[in-house]
C-alpha cells in the first residue's frame, strides 16, 4: 500500500508535540506536601520584581511606629492592611550571609543551642513595595515569644522547641515553643504548614554547599498573603487592631553639629570560646550609624550587597538559665527589668528596661528615669547575661 508523506510527517509532528508539552508538564509537577522541598528555580523569588515602587518626589511626613523612620502616604496605604511580621533567622556560621535581614526595623539577637545566636528580625514599615528575601528561616524559641507579643505580630519559623514524640522526656516543659505558641493565640505562620512557593528550602541560595537546615527561604509578600487568607490583616478575625496596646518608644532626628559622641565601638562576647559569633559594631561618625561585624568580619545582606547597620544598639541585660533540659534550651528572665546601655550617635547611654507582662512593650530609661529616645532608623537588640560580655 502507498503511504502518504504528508500523513507521515504531520504523524512526526504531533508526536514532537504531544511529547513537548508531557515533559513541560512533568518538569512543572509539584509535591502536595505541606513539608519543605526544594526549589526549581536558585534565588529567584516566585512571586518576581516588586510591582510598585514608591514616588520618589512624595514627601516622608508619616512616622514608623516601631523605630522612628520617615516613610510616604503611598506606603501608609499599604501599612494600614498590615501588622509586623517577625522571623525567625539562625546566625550559624554555615549559613551566611544572610538574606533580607538589613530591610528589618528591629532585630533581636541573643544566644540559642550551641552558643550560637539567634535572630528575630521584625519587619513593617520597609516592605510595603518589595517582596523581601528572608533566609536562613529558622526554628522559634520560647523567650522569642516574649518579644513577638508584644507587636501582636505574625510569627514565621521552622518549627520550634517542642514536648513532643520523644521530645516530651527531653525538653523542659517551661521551654515548650510550639506548645506555648498555641496557647499564646500567636498568629502562626510556621513554614511546616507553608510550601512551595511561599518558602522552600533552596540548597543553592550560598556559594557553598550547606547543610538542609541551613536553606529555608521564605519570602515577606507570600507570608503577608497567607496572612490575609486567615484574617490577619492590620485586624484580626475579632477586628481588634494589632497597635490597640501597643506603645511606642519615642524618636528624635539626627544630631546636630558637635551632637555626636566618640564611643567608636561595642563589642560583645556572646560565649567565650565561641569567637565566630562574637559581635563588633563599628561607629561610623560621618553617616551617624553603627556598622556590624559578626566573627571579626563585616556582617552583610546578600540580598541588598551591603554590610549590615544599625542606628542604634541595644544592649539588655537579662538572667540567663540553663541549659535547662536535655536539648540545651535556655530560659531568659524576659517579664523583669534591668540594666541596659543604649548605643546611638557615638555615645553610650547607661539605663534601665523594663516589661511587665508578656504582652506588655519592653521600655529602655536613662539614667534620669525618662524614656529614651531613639534615633530614627533600624534599632538592634543585643540580650546578654552580664555586663562583662560588653567591651566599648
Amino acid at each position: 500500500m502507498k503511504r502518504n508523506p504528508t500523513l507521515i510527517l504531520a504523524g512526526v509532528g504531533l508526536y514532537l508535540i504531544t511529547t513537548g508539552i508531557s515533559y513541560a508538564v512533568f518538569n512543572q509537577q509539584l509535591p502536595s506536601s505541606n513539608s519543605a522541598i526544594v526549589s526549581p528555580v536558585a534565588k529567584v523569588s516566585p512571586s518576581g520584581k516588586a510591582k510598585f515602587k514608591v514616588d520618589p518626589s512624595l514627601p516622608k511626613n508619616q512616622t514608623c511606629p516601631l523605630n522612628g523612620v520617615k516613610f510616604t502616604e503611598q506606603e501608609k496605604k499599604v501599612l494600614d492592611t498590615r501588622r509586623p511580621l517577625a522571623v525567625m533567622i539562625e546566625n550559624s556560621e554555615d549559613a551566611r550571609p544572610h538574606s533580607g535581614i538589613s530591610r528589618a526595623d528591629i532585630v533581636y539577637e541573643t544566644l540559642a543551642e550551641g552558643w550560637i545566636t539567634r535572630f528575630m528580625a521584625v519587619f513593617y514599615c520597609n516592605t510595603a513595595f518589595e517582596n523581601i528575601t528572608i533566609a536562613p528561616v529558622r526554628s522559634a524559641r520560647t523567650y522569642f515569644l516574649d518579644w513577638v507579643s508584644e507587636y501582636d505580630a505574625l510569627y514565621n519559623h521552622v518549627g520550634g522547641s517542642n514536648r513532643i514524640g520523644e521530645n516530651a522526656n527531653l525538653t523542659d516543659p517551661r521551654a515548650n515553643a510550639l506548645g506555648q505558641i498555641d496557647e499564646y493565640g500567636i498568629k502562626d505562620l510556621d513554614q511546616f504548614g507553608i510550601s512551595y512557593p511561599d518558602c522552600y528550602r533552596n540548597p543553592d541560595r550560598l556559594t557553598h554547599p550547606v547543610a538542609t537546615e541551613h536553606t529555608m527561604v521564605c519570602f515577606s509578600d507570600n507570608l503577608y498573603r497567607i496572612a490575609e487568607k486567615r484574617e490577619w490583616t492590620n485586624v484580626d478575625q475579632k477586628g481588634i487592631p494589632w497597635d490597640k496596646n501597643f506603645k511606642k518608644w519615642t524618636f528624635k532626628d539626627e544630631p546636630v553639629e558637635g551632637g555626636k559622641g566618640n564611643v567608636n565601638s561595642v563589642k560583645i562576647v556572646f560565649a567565650q570560646g565561641y569567637d565566630k559569633y562574637d559581635v563588633l559594631w563599628e561607629y561610623d561618625n560621618v553617616n551617624n550609624i553603627y556598622k556590624r561585624k559578626n566573627g571579626g568580619v563585616p556582617h552583610f545582606d546578600m540580598e541588598e550587597n551591603e554590610q549590615l547597620s544599625a542606628k542604634n544598639v541595644v544592649i539588655q541585660l537579662t538572667k540567663l538559665t540553663g541549659p535547662v533540659d536535655q536539648n540545651g534550651h535556655f530560659l531568659y528572665g524576659t517579664i523583669a527589668s534591668g540594666k541596659a546601655i543604649i548605643f546611638q550617635d557615638g555615645k553610650a547611654l547607661v539605663g534601665t528596661w523594663s516589661k511587665k507582662s508578656r504582652t506588655g512593650r519592653t521600655q529602655y530609661f536613662g539614667s534620669n528615669g525618662n524614656e529614651i529616645e531613639f534615633t530614627r532608623g533600624p534599632i538592634w537588640i543585643e540580650i546578654v547575661a552580664t555586663e562583662q560580655q560588653v567591651t566599648y
